[in-house]
């Protein structure tokens, strides 16, 4: 997807009898074991975060991203004649089902006809008509043509009646008459078709092109072009909403999609897939992310306690405490021994003899030397603890952010701002830690090493 050819993504045709051999059944009793009709409507109401990427991730990947990270919608590219990916061996009706069934929402992506003027050498065969004869006819019927054929690859793969399906109108000039209306007509026709099938149409283009002119035509007096029901807009802004500066805030509100960041490596649960990040708003609820998930929502419940919120254990600095020194951090000290298990009943505020057997535990636990006092080592390595070794980059949200941002504050006297977001004073902070405790590489990216010597409670 977007203005560069990485992102002319295809997720090809079902390989059903590859995936029934890795799990020793036939192609018939595979198929046979997917309930395709039981499928939920995709992606219905979602507000959040989603990647597209032009392989379908393996069925390991996808649980592990589920569980990491903080995506729950993926783009895939199920049909098109100049879709990239022709070789997609994860693509089957089983992995869509489990996907959905797991709670991915999916956007199935159709990659067909260009724009007329479009320049790019791959797509000169596969152009959108511009002839005007009798309104552009002859778009309009390639538009249709494309509907039938995602459609049908929808079905194929259990994706139900009434989900959208996307159709992906690379960038292009919109100066020339020809080229501009050809592609409306096309796509309005698509829309229409893809109706009439009984699905629901959605578009993707760059804000500046498709998106644009799809906006105007909105706007203008006596419209005759069907509009998708959602749009997708590419405009790499690095702003997860649902806005763009090139459309209308008015048109489709609740039905948006905005790719806000091209290609790049993210890696959750130690599984690294090349992305563009898109925030989903199609519900028509608030236009802002959620606040990160917490380490105090990860808790166990046995292990909670009402005292411990994240606002409780959120330090600019932790110091060296002990009965009679620092005592105003004892209520996040007792907090984080409780999340260890290494701290039984209430949290109080007050250091008593839990305490003092709690920090006890947890300096052998590390091979830190045991003693009667916290230490600023030991606040480093019980702060960091419970990471998933996720990499740590600019954008990613999470509980591991906000474990890694205490830490710093543990080790250094960088105040950063506990918000569960990598920002530039996250990475600033740990390019610091990095330098004075020569670890390298020293970009601000946290990775094994670094969380290796966080958890060590090295500063």
């Amino acid at each position: 997807m977007s203005s560069s050819p990485r992102f002319r993504r295809t997720l090809a045709t079902v390989v059903l009898a590859a995936l029934a051999a890795s799990v020793g059944l036939t192609a018939s009793n595979a198929l046979a074991s997917t309930p395709l009709s039981a499928n939920p409507i995709t992606p219905g109401n979602a507000t959040g975060y989603g990647f597209d990427q032009c392989n379908a991730p393996s069925q390991a990947a996808m649980t592990t991203w589920l569980k990491n990270s903080p995506y729950r919608a993926v783009g895939i590219y199920i049909s098109g004649a100049l879709r990239y990916c022709q070789d997609q061996p994860n693509l089957t009706p089983s992995w869509v089902h489990t996907q959905l069934s797991t709670g991915w929402r999916l956007l199935p992506i159709h990659l067909g006809a260009q724009a007329s003027c479009s320049s790019r050498a791959r797509y000169k065969n596969d152009l959108i008509k511009a002839s005007s004869t009798d309104d552009y006819a002859a778009a309009r019927a390639q538009g249709r043509n494309e509907a039938v054929t995602a459609t049908d690859a929808a079905k194929a793969l259990g994706i139900v009646a009434r989900s959208t399906i996307y159709y992906d109108l690379e960038a292009f000039s919109t100066s020339k008459t020809a080229c501009r209306m050809s592609a409306l007509k096309f796509l309005s026709a698509w829309t229409n078709k893809i109706t009439a099938l009984g699905y629901t149409s959605g578009v993707y283009s760059s804000a500046s092109s498709g998106i644009k002119i799809l906006d105007d035509a909105r706007v203008t007096a006596g419209n005759t072009i069907a509009l998708p029901y959602q749009i997708w807009i590419a405009d790499w802004d690095k702003k997860a909403d649902d806005q763009s500066s090139y459309i209308r805030p008015d048109g489709w509100v609740g039905r948006r999609i905005h790719q806000y960041m091209g290609g790049h490596d993210e890696t959750w649960g130690r599984t690294t897939i090349n992305v563009d990040r898109d925030w989903l708003q199609l519900s028509g609820g608030p236009a802002t992310p959620p606040p990160p998930t917490t380490p105090e929502q990860t808790v166990p419940a046995s292990l909670k306690d009402a005292k411990c919120t994240t606002a409780s254990i959120n330090r600019s600095a932790y110091r060296y405490i002990s009965a009679t020194r620092g005592t105003t951090a004892t209520i996040p000290l007792q907090c984080l021994l409780k999340q260890r298990g290494l701290y039984t009943g209430a949290v109080t505020g007050t250091w008593n003899s839990k305490t003092t057997s709690g920090i006890q535990a947890w300096q052998k636990k590390v091979h830190h030397k045991v003693r009667h006092a916290f230490t600023r080592a030991d606040w480093v390595a019980i702060l960091s603890a419970g990471n998933s070794g996720t990499t740590l980059k600019p954008g990613v949200v999470g509980p591991d952010v906000i474990r890694a941002q205490r830490a710093l504050n543990a080790a250094g006297s960088a105040a950063v701002k506990i918000t569960g977001t990598y920002d530039a004073s996250t990475q600033q902070a740990a390019s610091a830690y990095q330098k004075a405790n020569k670890i390298s590489p020293t970009a601000g990216i946290i990775a094994e090493m670094t969380w290796g010597a966080l958890s060590k409670g090295t500063w």
